[in-house]
């Protein structure tokens, strides 16, 4: 019985040693395809697991000053990032600026309308009656919309027509159902396989909404940071950001 016992933990030891260190990443709804693919390259490469958890930038930012059990944040924007690096929840020291983001107006392959042709003005025209657009009050790329809409005086004229989607990846699954006829989304879906062949876009000029710089920071409390902070450094890579502007997302220009 001892010799068994013996064996057991002999194996248990040899076994857990082998289990690969995961990581947990929170990331905002936009970086869907982007990071699962730079996820897996490095899980290849690093021989390290990245468990990756999506949404609104907002949402997690709560859950993250929570105490949610987080390694590392990627959000849509700079602002929730430096707010808890403010407080300490992360890291200040390894908040990076990973890319900058664009919105895109993006229809069914079968809409009528051509968005860029029409640009702005198809979100006014009687057969659409819905625009999918992402929370503005969790989600980074909803104030983009919300701002888009303003430049444009569109605002109060398409005000009725808006659907809310709790972040920028579920207001792209209204408007690819059907459920509505156009949508405010985030440039980096748009280019998504799922999406690309789904549809058309007519990606909005920058200055019709404010620069979209998207950061990425280690939480403070994470037992992972070493695995964290390589993960950071591969998104940031020569080979990262040419995943990212792949998928529509701008790398920030390097000093």
């Amino acid at each position: 019985m001892r010799t068994t016992w013996l064996l057991l933990i002999f194996a248990a030891m040899i076994f857990g040693g082998a289990v690969a260190e995961e990581i947990t990443v929170a990331a905002a709804a936009d970086l869907n395809y982007a990071l699962t693919e730079l996820a897996s390259r490095f899980e290849a490469s690093a021989g390290k697991k990245v468990k990756l958890s999506f949404g609104a930038s907002g949402n997690l930012f709560s859950q993250i000053q929570n105490g949610a059990p987080f390694d590392l944040f990627f959000s849509a924007d700079e602002d929730y990032p430096k707010k808890l690096a403010s407080t300490g929840v992360v890291d200040a020291s390894s908040l990076r600026i990973y890319a900058l983001g664009h919105l895109a107006l993006w229809v069914p392959a079968n809409s009528t309308f051509d968005p860029e042709t029409l640009q702005m003005e198809l979100l006014t025209q009687p057969g659409v009656a819905k625009i999918a657009i992402a929370n503005p009050q969790h989600a980074p790329y909803g104030r983009a919309a919300m701002a888009a809409l303003e430049h444009y005086g569109l605002r109060d004229k398409v005000a009725d027509k808006l659907v809310i989607g709790e972040n920028v990846s579920q207001a792209a699954q209204f408007v690819q159902s059907g459920n509505a006829q156009a949508g405010l989304i985030a440039m980096s879906l748009a280019k998504s396989p799922a999406m690309a062949s789904a549809g058309r876009f007519w990606m909005l000029p920058p200055d019709a909404y404010p620069e979209m710089k998207q950061a990425a920071a280690i939480v403070s409390a994470s037992k992972h940071k070493a695995t964290a902070q390589a993960f950071l450094e591969f998104v940031l890579s020569a080979d990262g950001a040419a995943t990212l502007r792949k998928f529509g997302l701008t790398p920030p220009t390097q000093p």
